[in-house]
Protein backbone atom coordinates (compact mmCIF):
# COMPACT_ATOMS: atom_id res chain seq x y z
CA UNK A 1 0.00 0.00 0.00
CA UNK A 2 1.28 3.49 -0.76
CA UNK A 3 2.41 5.41 2.26
CA UNK A 4 0.33 8.27 3.59
CA UNK A 5 2.05 11.60 2.88
CA UNK A 6 3.21 13.66 5.79
CA UNK A 7 1.60 17.08 6.25
CA UNK A 8 3.29 19.91 4.37
CA UNK A 9 4.25 22.62 6.85
CA UNK A 10 5.31 25.37 4.45
CA UNK A 11 8.61 27.07 3.73
CA UNK A 12 9.79 27.39 7.32
CA UNK A 13 13.52 26.68 7.51
CA UNK A 14 14.96 28.40 4.49
CA UNK A 15 12.55 31.28 4.18
CA UNK A 16 11.80 31.94 7.82
CA UNK A 17 8.17 30.83 7.43
CA UNK A 18 7.34 33.81 5.23
CA UNK A 19 5.94 33.44 1.75
CA UNK A 20 6.15 36.38 -0.58
CA UNK A 21 2.77 37.81 -1.35
CA UNK A 22 1.49 37.42 -4.91
CA UNK A 23 -1.50 39.09 -6.44
CA UNK A 24 -1.62 36.59 -9.33
CA UNK A 25 -3.01 33.13 -8.66
CA UNK A 26 -1.89 30.62 -11.28
CA UNK A 27 -3.53 27.17 -11.19
CA UNK A 28 -1.13 24.37 -10.37
CA UNK A 29 -2.42 22.43 -13.36
CA UNK A 30 -0.74 24.92 -15.73
CA UNK A 31 2.67 23.71 -14.58
CA UNK A 32 1.71 20.03 -15.04
CA UNK A 33 2.78 18.64 -18.41
CA UNK A 34 1.61 15.10 -17.68
CA UNK A 35 0.40 12.96 -14.82
CA UNK A 36 0.50 9.22 -15.46
CA UNK A 37 -0.43 6.21 -13.35
CA UNK A 38 1.58 2.98 -13.56
CA UNK A 39 -0.02 -0.25 -12.33
CA UNK A 40 1.78 -3.61 -12.48
CA UNK A 41 4.34 -2.32 -14.94
CA UNK A 42 1.81 -0.77 -17.33
CA UNK A 43 0.88 2.88 -17.80
CA UNK A 44 -2.86 3.42 -17.58
CA UNK A 45 -4.23 5.30 -20.60
CA UNK A 46 -4.76 9.05 -20.40
CA UNK A 47 -3.59 11.85 -18.15
CA UNK A 48 -4.87 12.41 -14.62
CA UNK A 49 -5.00 15.25 -12.18
CA UNK A 50 -2.81 14.63 -9.13
CA UNK A 51 -5.91 14.08 -6.98
CA UNK A 52 -7.45 11.64 -9.46
CA UNK A 53 -4.12 9.82 -9.75
CA UNK A 54 -3.91 9.36 -5.98
CA UNK A 55 -7.47 8.06 -5.93
CA UNK A 56 -6.58 5.56 -8.66
CA UNK A 57 -3.57 4.34 -6.67
CA UNK A 58 -5.78 3.97 -3.60
CA UNK A 59 -8.30 2.03 -5.69
CA UNK A 60 -5.72 -0.50 -6.90
CA UNK A 61 -3.72 -0.52 -3.70
CA UNK A 62 -0.44 -0.58 -5.65
CA UNK A 63 1.42 1.19 -8.43
CA UNK A 64 2.91 4.68 -8.58
CA UNK A 65 2.33 8.13 -10.09
CA UNK A 66 4.59 10.08 -12.42
CA UNK A 67 3.97 13.84 -12.50
CA UNK A 68 5.98 15.97 -14.92
CA UNK A 69 6.23 19.71 -14.19
CA UNK A 70 7.70 22.59 -16.16
CA UNK A 71 9.23 25.48 -14.18
CA UNK A 72 6.51 25.68 -11.50
CA UNK A 73 6.02 28.85 -9.50
CA UNK A 74 5.98 28.75 -5.72
CA UNK A 75 2.19 28.69 -5.39
CA UNK A 76 1.92 25.86 -7.92
CA UNK A 77 4.67 23.80 -6.32
CA UNK A 78 3.24 24.38 -2.87
CA UNK A 79 -0.15 23.04 -3.93
CA UNK A 80 1.40 19.91 -5.44
CA UNK A 81 3.56 19.50 -2.34
CA UNK A 82 0.45 19.46 -0.19
CA UNK A 83 -1.06 16.68 -2.31
CA UNK A 84 2.02 14.47 -2.17
CA UNK A 85 3.46 15.40 1.21
CA UNK A 86 6.71 16.74 -0.24
CA UNK A 87 9.20 18.08 2.26
CA UNK A 88 9.22 21.87 2.49
CA UNK A 89 12.96 22.15 1.82
CA UNK A 90 12.51 20.42 -1.52
CA UNK A 91 9.83 22.91 -2.58
CA UNK A 92 12.10 25.94 -2.39
CA UNK A 93 14.88 24.22 -4.35
CA UNK A 94 12.39 23.10 -6.99
CA UNK A 95 11.10 26.65 -7.48
CA UNK A 96 14.44 28.46 -7.41
CA UNK A 97 16.25 26.06 -9.76
CA UNK A 98 19.94 26.73 -10.56
CA UNK A 99 20.94 23.87 -8.28
CA UNK A 100 24.14 21.88 -8.49
CA UNK A 101 23.71 18.19 -9.33
CA UNK A 102 23.07 16.53 -5.99
CA UNK A 103 21.19 13.92 -4.01
CA UNK A 104 19.37 14.77 -0.80
CA UNK A 105 17.25 12.51 1.38
CA UNK A 106 14.34 13.63 3.52
CA UNK A 107 13.01 10.64 5.49
CA UNK A 108 11.30 8.51 2.81
CA UNK A 109 11.83 10.98 -0.03
CA UNK A 110 14.79 11.48 -2.35
CA UNK A 111 15.54 14.71 -4.17
CA UNK A 112 17.81 14.28 -7.19
CA UNK A 113 19.13 17.13 -9.34
CA UNK A 114 20.90 16.58 -12.67
CA UNK A 115 22.01 19.00 -15.36
CA UNK A 116 21.20 18.37 -19.00
CA UNK A 117 23.70 19.47 -21.62
CA UNK A 118 23.03 20.51 -25.21
CA UNK A 119 25.75 20.91 -27.82
CA UNK A 120 25.56 22.92 -31.03
CA UNK A 121 28.32 23.14 -33.60
CA UNK A 122 30.47 26.26 -33.63
CA UNK A 123 29.20 27.14 -37.13
CA UNK A 124 25.54 26.94 -36.07
CA UNK A 125 25.62 29.70 -33.45
CA UNK A 126 26.09 33.44 -33.63
CA UNK A 127 27.17 33.69 -29.99
CA UNK A 128 29.97 31.33 -28.99
CA UNK A 129 28.44 31.06 -25.52
CA UNK A 130 25.65 28.99 -27.12
CA UNK A 131 27.93 26.10 -28.10
CA UNK A 132 27.22 24.38 -24.78
CA UNK A 133 23.91 25.15 -23.06
CA UNK A 134 22.66 23.49 -19.90
CA UNK A 135 19.31 22.86 -18.31
CA UNK A 136 18.15 21.34 -15.05
CA UNK A 137 16.06 18.28 -14.27
CA UNK A 138 14.93 17.66 -10.71
CA UNK A 139 13.28 14.51 -9.39
CA UNK A 140 11.34 14.07 -6.18
CA UNK A 141 10.99 10.36 -5.43
CA UNK A 142 8.63 8.94 -2.84
CA UNK A 143 7.36 5.42 -2.15
CA UNK A 144 4.42 5.79 -4.54
CA UNK A 145 5.31 8.74 -6.78
CA UNK A 146 7.97 10.51 -8.75
CA UNK A 147 7.73 14.18 -9.66
CA UNK A 148 10.04 15.44 -12.37
CA UNK A 149 10.64 19.18 -12.68
CA UNK A 150 12.42 20.65 -15.66
CA UNK A 151 14.01 24.08 -16.03
CA UNK A 152 15.39 24.81 -19.51
CA UNK A 153 15.60 21.11 -20.31
CA UNK A 154 13.51 18.34 -21.85
CA UNK A 155 12.34 15.22 -20.05
CA UNK A 156 13.26 12.19 -22.19
CA UNK A 157 10.36 10.26 -23.74
CA UNK A 158 10.59 7.13 -21.64
CA UNK A 159 7.22 5.48 -22.11
CA UNK A 160 8.27 3.64 -25.27
CA UNK A 161 11.45 2.50 -23.54
CA UNK A 162 9.59 1.18 -20.51
CA UNK A 163 6.84 -0.70 -22.36
CA UNK A 164 7.33 -4.42 -21.93
CA UNK A 165 10.12 -4.05 -19.35
CA UNK A 166 8.05 -5.21 -16.41
CA UNK A 167 11.10 -5.82 -14.21
CA UNK A 168 12.01 -2.16 -14.33
CA UNK A 169 8.59 -0.56 -14.07
CA UNK A 170 7.50 -2.79 -11.21
CA UNK A 171 10.58 -1.55 -9.33
CA UNK A 172 8.63 1.64 -8.74
CA UNK A 173 9.41 5.34 -9.16
CA UNK A 174 13.15 4.81 -8.77
CA UNK A 175 13.13 3.03 -12.17
CA UNK A 176 11.95 6.25 -13.83
CA UNK A 177 14.74 8.13 -12.04
CA UNK A 178 17.33 5.63 -13.25
CA UNK A 179 16.13 5.82 -16.84
CA UNK A 180 16.19 9.63 -16.89
CA UNK A 181 19.72 9.66 -15.45
CA UNK A 182 20.78 7.02 -17.96
CA UNK A 183 19.51 9.10 -20.90
CA UNK A 184 21.19 12.25 -19.52
CA UNK A 185 24.57 10.50 -19.14
CA UNK A 186 24.21 8.90 -22.59
CA UNK A 187 23.72 12.42 -23.96
CA UNK A 188 26.91 13.47 -22.17
CA UNK A 189 28.75 10.63 -23.93
CA UNK A 190 27.39 11.62 -27.34
CA UNK A 191 28.45 15.23 -26.81
CA UNK A 192 31.95 14.21 -25.72
CA UNK A 193 32.33 12.25 -28.97
CA UNK A 194 31.42 15.37 -30.95
CA UNK A 195 33.70 17.53 -28.82
CA UNK A 196 36.53 15.07 -29.37
CA UNK A 197 36.31 15.66 -33.11
CA UNK A 198 36.35 19.43 -32.60
CA UNK A 199 39.35 19.31 -30.25
CA UNK A 200 41.20 17.03 -32.69
CA UNK A 201 40.44 19.50 -35.49
CA UNK A 202 41.73 22.44 -33.44
CA UNK A 203 44.85 20.47 -32.48
CA UNK A 204 45.56 19.68 -36.12
CA UNK A 205 45.20 23.36 -37.07
CA UNK A 206 47.57 24.48 -34.33
CA UNK A 207 50.31 21.93 -35.00
CA UNK A 208 50.18 21.75 -38.79
CA UNK A 209 53.00 23.95 -40.18
CA UNK A 210 51.75 26.85 -42.26
CA UNK A 211 48.06 26.31 -41.42
CA UNK A 212 46.10 29.29 -40.18
CA UNK A 213 44.21 28.89 -36.90
CA UNK A 214 41.80 31.03 -34.89
CA UNK A 215 42.86 31.41 -31.28
CA UNK A 216 39.42 32.82 -30.41
CA UNK A 217 37.92 29.43 -31.28
CA UNK A 218 40.18 27.76 -28.74
CA UNK A 219 39.11 30.25 -26.06
CA UNK A 220 35.44 29.64 -26.94
CA UNK A 221 35.67 25.87 -26.56
CA UNK A 222 37.79 26.22 -23.43
CA UNK A 223 35.08 28.35 -21.80
CA UNK A 224 32.23 26.08 -22.93
CA UNK A 225 33.95 22.89 -21.80
CA UNK A 226 34.51 24.47 -18.38
CA UNK A 227 30.76 25.09 -18.22
CA UNK A 228 30.14 21.45 -19.12
CA UNK A 229 32.55 20.35 -16.39
CA UNK A 230 30.63 22.37 -13.81
CA UNK A 231 27.39 20.76 -15.02
CA UNK A 232 28.46 17.11 -15.00
CA UNK A 233 31.22 16.70 -12.39
CA UNK A 234 29.02 16.98 -9.26
CA UNK A 235 26.68 14.30 -10.61
CA UNK A 236 29.16 11.47 -9.91
CA UNK A 237 28.97 11.74 -6.07
CA UNK A 238 25.18 11.93 -6.30
CA UNK A 239 25.00 8.77 -8.42
CA UNK A 240 27.36 6.95 -6.07
CA UNK A 241 25.30 7.92 -3.03
CA UNK A 242 22.09 6.93 -4.80
CA UNK A 243 23.09 3.30 -5.33
CA UNK A 244 25.31 2.80 -2.27
CA UNK A 245 23.75 4.82 0.57
CA UNK A 246 20.01 4.40 -0.07
CA UNK A 247 19.63 0.68 -0.49
CA UNK A 248 16.33 0.66 1.41
CA UNK A 249 14.75 2.80 -1.32
CA UNK A 250 16.60 1.39 -4.33
CA UNK A 251 15.95 -2.26 -5.30
CA UNK A 252 18.95 -4.45 -5.99
CA UNK A 253 18.38 -4.72 -9.73
CA UNK A 254 18.10 -0.92 -10.06
CA UNK A 255 21.30 -0.48 -8.03
CA UNK A 256 23.13 -2.51 -10.68
CA UNK A 257 21.83 -0.23 -13.42
CA UNK A 258 22.72 2.88 -11.41
CA UNK A 259 26.27 1.60 -10.94
CA UNK A 260 26.52 1.31 -14.72
CA UNK A 261 25.31 4.92 -15.11
CA UNK A 262 27.85 5.96 -12.47
CA UNK A 263 30.68 4.23 -14.37
CA UNK A 264 29.63 5.88 -17.63
CA UNK A 265 29.50 9.27 -15.93
CA UNK A 266 33.05 8.81 -14.62
CA UNK A 267 34.26 7.99 -18.14
CA UNK A 268 32.61 11.13 -19.50
CA UNK A 269 33.98 13.24 -16.66
CA UNK A 270 37.52 12.02 -17.37
CA UNK A 271 37.10 12.72 -21.10
CA UNK A 272 35.88 16.26 -20.48
CA UNK A 273 38.75 16.85 -18.05
CA UNK A 274 41.09 15.62 -20.78
CA UNK A 275 39.57 18.07 -23.27
CA UNK A 276 40.10 20.87 -20.78
CA UNK A 277 43.76 19.97 -20.33
CA UNK A 278 44.31 19.59 -24.07
CA UNK A 279 42.74 22.97 -24.79
CA UNK A 280 44.91 24.56 -22.10
CA UNK A 281 47.96 23.07 -23.79
CA UNK A 282 46.69 24.23 -27.18
CA UNK A 283 46.25 27.75 -25.83
CA UNK A 284 49.85 27.76 -24.59
CA UNK A 285 51.09 26.27 -27.85
CA UNK A 286 49.11 28.70 -30.00
CA UNK A 287 50.34 31.71 -28.02
CA UNK A 288 53.91 30.44 -28.36
CA UNK A 289 53.38 29.82 -32.07
CA UNK A 290 51.97 33.31 -32.57
CA UNK A 291 54.97 34.78 -30.72
CA UNK A 292 57.40 32.78 -32.83
CA UNK A 293 55.60 33.84 -36.00
CA UNK A 294 55.73 37.47 -34.91
CA UNK A 295 59.47 37.15 -34.24
CA UNK A 296 59.92 35.59 -37.68
CA UNK A 297 57.97 38.41 -39.27
CA UNK A 298 60.07 40.99 -37.47
CA UNK A 299 63.27 39.30 -38.67
CA UNK A 300 61.98 39.26 -42.24
CA UNK A 301 61.02 42.94 -42.03
CA UNK A 302 64.42 43.77 -40.56
CA UNK A 303 66.16 41.84 -43.34
CA UNK A 304 64.20 43.68 -46.03
CA UNK A 305 64.95 47.03 -44.40
CA UNK A 306 68.63 46.06 -44.14
CA UNK A 307 68.82 45.16 -47.83
CA UNK A 308 67.22 48.49 -48.72
CA UNK A 309 69.73 50.36 -46.52
CA UNK A 310 72.75 49.41 -48.68
CA UNK A 311 71.52 50.96 -51.96
CA UNK A 312 70.14 53.92 -50.02
CA UNK A 313 73.57 54.57 -48.49
CA UNK A 314 75.31 54.43 -51.89
CA UNK A 315 72.70 56.68 -53.48
CA UNK A 316 72.96 59.09 -50.55
CA UNK A 317 76.75 59.38 -50.83
CA UNK A 318 76.77 60.01 -54.56
CA UNK A 319 73.81 62.32 -54.32
CA UNK A 320 75.74 64.85 -52.26
CA UNK A 321 76.41 68.20 -54.01
CA UNK A 322 80.21 68.36 -53.87
CA UNK A 323 82.36 68.99 -56.91
CA UNK A 324 85.46 67.21 -55.64
CA UNK A 325 84.42 63.58 -55.07
CA UNK A 326 86.11 60.34 -56.22
CA UNK A 327 84.56 58.80 -59.35
CA UNK A 328 82.11 61.70 -59.57
CA UNK A 329 82.80 62.46 -63.25
CA UNK A 330 83.39 58.90 -64.48
CA UNK A 331 81.70 58.14 -67.79
CA UNK A 332 80.22 54.90 -66.46
CA UNK A 333 79.82 55.99 -62.83
CA UNK A 334 76.04 55.59 -62.88
CA UNK A 335 76.37 51.99 -64.09
CA UNK A 336 79.04 51.25 -61.49
CA UNK A 337 76.78 52.64 -58.74
CA UNK A 338 73.91 50.42 -59.89
CA UNK A 339 76.17 47.36 -59.99
CA UNK A 340 77.43 48.16 -56.48
CA UNK A 341 73.85 48.43 -55.22
CA UNK A 342 72.88 45.09 -56.76
CA UNK A 343 75.99 43.40 -55.32
CA UNK A 344 75.30 44.78 -51.83
CA UNK A 345 71.68 43.57 -51.97
CA UNK A 346 72.74 40.15 -53.32
CA UNK A 347 75.33 39.64 -50.59
CA UNK A 348 72.91 40.67 -47.86
CA UNK A 349 70.17 38.45 -49.31
CA UNK A 350 72.56 35.48 -49.33
CA UNK A 351 73.62 36.16 -45.77
CA UNK A 352 70.05 36.55 -44.48
CA UNK A 353 68.89 33.36 -46.23
CA UNK A 354 71.84 31.47 -44.78
CA UNK A 355 70.76 32.55 -41.28
CA UNK A 356 67.05 31.83 -41.94
CA UNK A 357 65.98 35.42 -41.76
CA UNK A 358 64.31 35.15 -45.15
Amino acid sequence: MPSVPKPFRGLTKKSGGKRPASSIRVPAEQAIESCRVFIDGEALPGNYTPQAAREKIDEYGRGFIWVSLHAPMEAQMTKIALQFGIHELIVEDAVQAHQRPKLERYEDQLFVVARSVRYRDHDEVSDTRQIISTGEIQMVIGPSFIITIRHGAKIPDLESRLVGDEELVTAGPIAICWKILDVIVDTYATITDELSEEVDSIEEEVFTPGMQFNIDRIYSYKREILEMKHAINPLAPALKALHSENKDMVPKNIRSYLRDVYDNELVVRDQVAGFDERLSSLLDASVAKVSIQQNQDMRTISAVVGMAAGPTMIAGIYGMNFDVMPELHLQHGYLYALIAMVLVVAVMFWWFRRNDWL
